[in-house]
């Protein structure tokens, strides 16, 4: 066998999401922050992405994580988060699976029931407490970056629907919130094809008509996914309420979405209708549960901001070696729209 860029993987997934991650085989890229490093590898190291995320090695429904030595001097390890289309900030799925990998894997040693885990992501430090017995990580709990409200009951013209009313948040990345009810959804799996068309058109429609920038950050700038939000009912005396994330080029997020999760807090604390310390779970289009809340005020570029904690679940899968035989006609691979969607 021969193979070039050998790198070794280990499968997870959260909650129905998958999030591998990279733990050998990859040079940390350049930068003196994770959000510059993140730059560097989109620049620089695309081929990576499409090698492990397009066919024939990668699928539409999977990210991959790349661990690597922190920037912050108070973090334990730094984390870049690869999706099919973007490289982002941020992501609560992929964290869960990245800080799972690397305490069963011994990357960062288990300290028991409280394991402090610090993570240096592009769009900030993120502190986690892990659940740790039996050599297992059974939970992991983070408190996010601010999340804010970036526009409120705007109306955006999308072709073939006419006008629909949105809002835009950010969480980590930055999302078109659009509620489920108002556009004949009812986030039943059987709806999982057609939310995706769906989201892809709005999302397109958002992104033109409704310029957000990050005030901290001006080079986070781009609605990356659309959500669909359900109604919130009172279950077993705790604020519950179902969503849909449109992941581009076109499939939705399995798990309830952590950073979607987060701008969805925030967008219902600024209406009133999540105070600070109020439990509040997020279901996904599987029905897994993200347990939340709101734990602090904050700002972000004078904007008022929350800081939330999201807890949810990871499992490993498998560890697999991938690299590239010298004669396939694939080596970053391809896309068809059978899968892809676009």
């Amino acid at each position: 066998m021969i193979l070039d860029r050998m790198i070794t993987v280990v499968g997870a997934h959260a909650e129905g999401e998958v999030g591998r991650v990279i733990t050998r085989g990859v040079l940390p890229p350049k930068g003196a922050t994770m959000f510059e490093r993140m730059q560097t590898l989109e620049r620089e190291g695309a081929w990576l992405r499409n090698m492990l995320l397009f066919d024939p090695r990668g699928s539409v429904n999977t990210a991959v994580n790349l661990i690597t030595p922190p920037a912050h001097p108070d973090a334990d390890i730094g984390m870049i988060v690869m999706e099919s289309d973007y490289f982002v900030p941020m992501s609560g799925s992929n964290l869960i699976c990245t800080v799972t990998v690397a305490l069963e894997t011994g990357i960062v040693p288990m300290q028991g029931k409280d394991t402090l885990v610090r993570v240096d992501t592009a769009a900030g430090l993120v502190e986690v407490t892990a659940d740790c017995s039996g050599g297992k990580c059974r939970r992991v709990t983070f408190r996010n970056v601010p999340s804010f409200v970036m526009h409120r009951d705007r109306m955006v013209e999308v072709p073939g629907l006419g006008p629909i009313c949105t809002d835009v948040a950010y969480g980590g990345m930055i999302y078109c919130i659009v509620d489920a009810d108002s556009v004949g959804v009812t986030l039943a799996r059987s709806e999982a094809r057609d939310l995706v068309g769906l989201g892809e058109r709005i999302k397109a429609a958002a992104a033109e008509q409704l310029p957000s920038i990050h005030p901290e950050n001006p080079d986070i700038h781009t609605i990356n996914q659309v959500e669909f939000a359900g109604p919130v009912q009172i279950i077993d005396g705790v604020k519950t309420s179902k969503n849909a994330v449109v992941v581009s080029p076109g499939r939705l997020d399995r798990c309830p979405c952590g950073t979607g999760t987060s701008a969805r807090m925030a967008l219902l604390h600024a209406r009133g209708a999540l105070a600070v310390g109020e439990p509040f779970r997020h279901l996904s289009i599987l029905d897994t549960v993200f347990d939340c809340r709101i734990v602090g005020t904050a700002e972000a570029g004078g904007m008022p901001a929350v800081v939330t904690e999201i807890a949810g679940c990871a499992w490993l899968t498998g560890i697999s070696q991938y690299g590239v035989d010298p004669d396939d006609p694939f080596p970053e691979g391809y896309r068809l729209s059978d899968t892809w969607f676009r």
